[in-house]
């Protein structure tokens, strides 16, 4: 198994996407192709070929579930990308609608910079076993 080195990350705030930059990059070590919308991410994610998607549930415009239809729609999501959505919207009920769109994890706003390139390779390795 190869290990987690591209990152897709689609984050409309520009505060929260420098953070996560530093903690996934600087920190992590990990590749990482920033967008600050959805509409940006369908037109770099082919070019970059992530192996795995992060990507920000409520967002202007094209929210992160139309955001991950539109890259299920585009053939750009591949049955072995996994996507995790990140947001503050950690109710059970939204956490099983994300689920059932065949996101694979979900990462809790404010999350751990130091701690979020580790928990983005463990949802990616426990993903690949």
């Amino acid at each position: 198994m190869d290990s987690l080195q591209r990152v897709l990350y689609v984050e409309d705030d520009i505060d929260i996407r420098e953070i996560a930059l530093i903690a996934l990059q600087d920190v992590g070590g990990l590749t990482v192709r920033v967008c600050e919308s959805g509409e940006k991410a369908l037109l770099e994610v082919d070019e970059f070929a992530p192996q795995l998607i992060l990507l920000d549930v409520m967002m202007p415009g094209m929210d992160g579930p139309e955001t991950l239809q539109a890259l299920i729609n585009q053939g750009s999501v591949l049955s072995n990308t996994p996507v995790v959505f990140m947001t503050a919207k950690v109710h059970p009920d939204e956490l099983q609608r994300y689920h059932a769109m065949g996101v694979k994890n979900v990462i809790a706003k404010p999350f751990d910079p130091m701690a979020l390139a580790d928990e983005i390779r463990a949802i990616w390795k426990a993903y690949h076993v």
